[in-house]
């Protein structure tokens, strides 16, 4: 039986479902903040909104007893939040979802379906306070917060929801089953399924892009009719507080229970997120975050289903180009953007010993890395527009790695800090390139989260390419980019992609980056190298969420 929620949205569903079989661009979130799609009056709501939660206490209805509050952020750009969030330990939250959860698996795909697709359109609405939340909890520069932080998670979640509904309506409710008998009457017998979700989902969030890889494994779970408990990185916990109590007031007004969604909130150091997950009552995890944590929970946690995106060491490799400025313009760009605080952003760039073709002739490798350097300099020579590509760090560990790389190789262009015009404190630095040899593989093999950059000597463009396939079985990546005229080189370059399962971009010299993920067309990820375990968003991401529970009866 259908759900007003899924016939008020149904045609906006369809949409989507055609454009995953399409692959094409679209989105019914604009991207761009204007007040021309969001409101005249969305900008100064959004900002008033924001400001009004700030030093204040974050206020669910309907949780369990609290054992009072917790809260620890600061925003790279003006210091302490003093946002506090109701504290509460594994049992309370596990007994409170357990509970919620009867009730919504009976509700049915459609319901479950209908209820997230309001979720995520009331979380459009509100994209302006949400980018403001990104914003001062991860370090994102305004306009990358609104559209990473709002419109593109929100594309990524209707992306998870879309494809559960089609996993989900693969499966018939009933039907009456004939098996011929020769001579004798048929047998017939009356078959029935029932989708039945998994359990209790679990979301460990990252503090860079807390609601973009957030809201996929959030939305799969929840449209599949899990219970979900939201364990926010305890420095990025208020965009995805917001998205809790969204989700609660749509839920209550459905007449579900608003502990469908909880949120787990806790201090830095806390072991929350691994209480949780040991628990036998949580049968979904979705992690983003650190190597270490995501193989912890996927050699401890073997009673849970868990999809965990972890580090990867994402590569350029140059062999020949037919636009060397835009070449240079575009990797600039993506080692910028952020400061390299991406899963998708490069890190080692390969150059052959003897340069790269040009249509100028070749280019050295002293001047391929000259060239790539003037490029960020240029990118970085004024600090007022700098600073709206650069964001800010958001970790002081990414200071303190920073730091080290400066000891590492040679080296080929320093790291500067910038004054934020607006933010004077903000810690703004430009990107760090130090040479390697291909022999530096202790260095380069491993993910040096930030804005460090590698430009490393390997004999030819084949050997580099090598070297890429076994650093990325090794070690995962997100990304590989070439940049080659020569189709030979080209194909073994999609080779090494197939064969080492990462997205490959060939010849971005354009305002289209390596690191940018379209929904609805572009995976992110594989799931085939140590990066990441899971694709987002496709089939296998969502059809491991439910089981198909069956009856049978004589006709």
């Amino acid at each position: 039986m259908s759900h007003p929620l899924f016939l008020q949205h149904q045609a906006t569903l369809d949409l989507a479902l055609q454009a995953l079989r399409e692959r094409q661009y679209w989105s019914p979130h604009p991207e761009m903040p204007s007040p021309k799609s969001y409101g005249e009056s969305a900008p100064a709501d959004g900002l008033t909104a924001f400001e009004a939660l700030l030093q204040q206490d974050f206020q669910l209805d309907g949780l369990p007893p609290s054992q009072g509050w917790v809260g620890s952020e600061r925003s790279p750009y003006r210091g302490a939040l003093r946002i506090r969030y109701p504290r509460h330990d594994a049992d309370a939250l596990l007994n409170a979802s357990a509970a919620a959860l009867q009730s919504w698996r009976q509700a049915g795909p459609h319901a479950w379906v209908g209820v997230c697709l309001e979720i995520i359109q009331r979380l459009n609405r509100r994209s302006f306070e949400i980018a403001h939340a990104v914003m001062h909890t991860t370090g994102q520069a305004f306009m990358m917060a609104f559209q990473a932080g709002g419109p593109h998670a929100q594309d990524r979640a209707l992306e998870a929801v879309a494809y559960a509904w089609s996993e989900m309506s693969a499966i018939p409710a009933h039907c009456r089953w004939s098996k011929p008998q020769g001579k004798h009457e048929p047998l017939v017998l009356e078959k029935s399924w029932k989708i039945t979700p998994r359990g209790i989902g679990l979301v460990i969030g990252c503090s860079t892009f807390p609601t973009w890889n957030g809201y996929p494994g959030l939305f799969a779970s929840l449209a599949t009719g899990n219970s979900i408990i939201v364990k926010p990185h305890p420095g990025a916990v208020l965009p995805l507080a917001l998205t809790v109590r969204i989700a609660r007031e749509v839920l209550a007004e459905a007449g579900f229970d608003p502990n469908t969604v909880l949120l787990a909130a806790n201090q830095h150091g806390e072991p929350l997120a691994r209480q949780l997950a040991e628990r036998q009552e949580v049968k979904l995890i979705d992690f983003t975050g650190s190597s270490a944590h995501g193989e912890w929970l996927e050699s401890h946690c073997r009673h849970a289903q868990v999809y965990a995106e972890k580090a990867g060491v994402n590569c350029i490799v140059l062999d020949s180009t037919d636009d060397f400025p835009g070449l240079c313009r575009n990797i600039a760009l993506s080692l910028a953007l952020y400061s390299g605080q991406m899963c998708t952003a490069p890190q080692n760039i390969f150059i052959p010993a003897n340069g790269i073709r040009t249509p100028d002739g070749m280019l050295s490798y002293q001047q391929t890395a000259a060239g790539l350097c003037a490029a960020l300099e240029a990118l970085c020579a004024e600090p007022a527009k700098a600073v709206e590509l650069l964001g800010a760090i958001q970790n002081p560990d990414v200071l303190h790695r920073l730091e080290a790389a400066q000891q590492l190789g040679q080296p080929m262009l320093d790291s500067r800090r910038l004054i934020h015009p607006a933010y004077p404190e903000a810690e703004v630095r430009t990107p760090l390139l130090r040479q390697l040899t291909l022999e530096d593989r202790t260095i380069y093999q491993q993910e040096h989260f930030g804005p460090i950059g590698f430009l490393i000597q390997a004999p030819d463009s084949a050997a580099a390419l090598r070297q890429v396939e076994d650093t990325v079985r090794r070690h995962g990546a997100l990304t590989l980019s070439v940049y080659s005229t020569d189709p030979q080189l080209q194909q073994l370059a999609q080779n090494v992609a197939e064969h080492a399962y990462v997205s490959l971009a060939l010849n971005f010299t354009g305002t289209v980056m390596v690191n940018q993920s379209a929904a609805f067309s572009d995976f992110h990820g594989s799931g085939g190298n140590p990066a990441a375990n899971a694709s987002l968003s496709d089939s296998a991401f969502v059809a491991n969420r439910f089981r198909v529970t069956q009856t049978r009866r004589f006709a």
